[in-house]
């Protein structure tokens, strides 16, 4: 770059965009990179405080921020994502479909440890809408050395940083226990809680399976749910550790691979995680699912919608974030439960 008075610009090439800011009215770059500087555009650049201007001037082994940009994106890109065009030296991506956003957050902190390079995103492992911002990628100064971008290219890896997994889980059978429930002695509070949930995700409640107490009954309803063909199984109450709650010994009884009962988070301390083979979830969801703004199963269905496994060290990562400060009116998901 080189540096001239505005007044002698006249046929030279601006290197960098320039924002024009009216208060309350408008904000946007005035002239883009690129632009050839005419006699005319000489007033107005001198009113918005423009009295000197940084013209291109090729330099070897330097990268203006456009490119960069160009680059960074490149690293974070992936199928289900729609990019802005540069501006201002900044690329954003948003969400092409409904689906769960992950991030490689240590590839991630590696590429924004070197310096004067920028991947802003949001959380990974939430769940996102169509058109929802994803990132934003740019360097900090107007140009910047070749190496510092080969570096973050380095830090990055052959594969991209972010994914976009759309839902894939389209079905549920719902196994809701307890004598009171099944007898009609109380009414089912807990079912439409859990469908509604589930619909928001796209996933149709195939059948309701009411097993009344004790671990056979739980198995046996948990075998009918099964055999309705839904690719997820949800067990809806009987999940603390008093001696007449059966729904865990029930769900192992049943065949379930278990991988977690329990998990840092509350409200939801006892989710129970397991699964039927390689891909069928089953979950044992826990009271408060029932009656609690967000829970550890707002925490967990995205990613048993979009397909993913869910491990051990997945559980055991929720603990930091995992405790929902009880807001009232709850803001969930615009809060840092779970995050």
């Amino acid at each position: 770059m080189k540096l001239i008075n505005t007044v002698d610009a006249v046929g030279h090439v601006l290197c960098h965009d320039l924002t024009q800011i009216v208060k309350d009215t408008y904000k946007d770059a005035r002239f883009r990179k690129g632009h050839v500087v005419t006699e005319a555009d000489i007033p107005v650049l001198l009113s918005m405080g423009k009295e000197h201007l940084y013209v291109w001037e090729m330099v070897p082994g330097m990268v203006h921020e456009n490119d960069a940009a160009e680059r960074l994106c490149a690293l974070c890109i992936n199928e289900r994502m729609e990019r802005s065009q540069v501006k201002e030296g900044k690329i954003e991506l948003t969400a092409a479909c409904d689906g769960l956003f992950r991030v490689d957050s240590a590839r991630l902190l590696a590429v924004n440890s070197t310096e004067d390079i920028m991947v802003a995103t949001r959380h990974g492992n939430t769940a996102v809408r169509r058109g929802d911002k994803l990132a934003g990628t740019r360097v900090i100064p107007l140009v910047i050395p070749e190496e510092k971008l080969r570096a973050a290219e380095e830090a990055a890896g052959p594969a991209p940083l972010l994914e976009l997994l759309p839902y894939v889980k389209r079905t549920a059978a719902i196994v809701a226990t307890g004598s009171e429930v099944k007898s009609g002695l109380i009414q089912d509070t807990f079912t439409p809680v859990v469908r509604d949930k589930l619909a928001a995700f796209g996933i149709e409640t195939l059948d309701v399976v009411y097993s009344g107490d004790g671990v056979e009954n739980v198995a046996n309803a948990i075998g009918a749910a099964r055999n309705t063909g839904a690719e997820l199984i949800l067990c809806t109450g009987g999940m603390s550790v008093d001696p007449d709650d059966n729904t865990p010994g029930g769900i192992r009884a049943s065949g379930a691979r278990i991988v977690s009962y329990g998990a840092p988070v509350l409200p939801g301390a006892m989710l129970l995680v397991g699964y039927y083979g390689d891909s069928t979830p089953v979950l044992g969801l826990p009271g408060c699912v029932m009656y609690a703004g967000a829970t550890v199963f707002d925490l967990v269905l995205p990613r048993i919608a979009a397909g993913v496994e869910i491990t051990r060290p997945d559980i055991a990562a929720m603990g930091e974030g995992g405790l929902c400060l009880g807001c009232k009116p709850c803001r969930w998901p615009v809060c840092p439960f779970g995050k």
